[in-house]
């Protein structure tokens, strides 16, 4: 089993760059690992995904081009770099664990970070 716990979230200004970072209490190399949001009154969408191994990527279309997913299995941990923030990127960020790759449902993956508030101003 795996308990992943994101951090990093901060209230940051339009345009500005900020990394979160999803460790793992268990080892993930396993795992196929993604990043979903939630903004008010929204559900949960895809932010980014990796494969187990690192060498593929997805983005949501939204996201592409500004954010970046990593992983260093070796520290069980998963990073977002989120550069060129909009307004439009406040949310609550979770992590999330899973076997099938890629995939952007939220039922694909079985284990979840409690999500860390990212808060971009205008």
């Amino acid at each position: 089993q795996v308990q992943l716990v994101a951090s990093g979230g901060e209230l940051m200004q339009a345009g500005g760059s900020l990394r979160l970072s999803c460790t793992a209490s268990g080892r993930i190399s396993s795992y196929h690992m993604a990043w979903f949001r939630q903004a008010p009154g929204k559900g949960r969408e895809f932010v980014a995904g990796i494969s187990w191994s690192g060498d593929r990527t997805d983005y949501a279309d939204s996201v592409k081009g500004r954010f970046t997913i990593s992983r260093d299995n070796a520290a069980n941990t998963v990073f977002l770099q989120m550069n060129s923030l909009k307004p439009e990127d406040t949310a609550v960020y979770s992590c999330a664990a899973g076997v099938r790759y890629p995939s952007i449902s939220i039922h694909e993956y079985a284990y979840w970070g409690q999500g860390t508030q990212v808060t971009v101003s205008s």
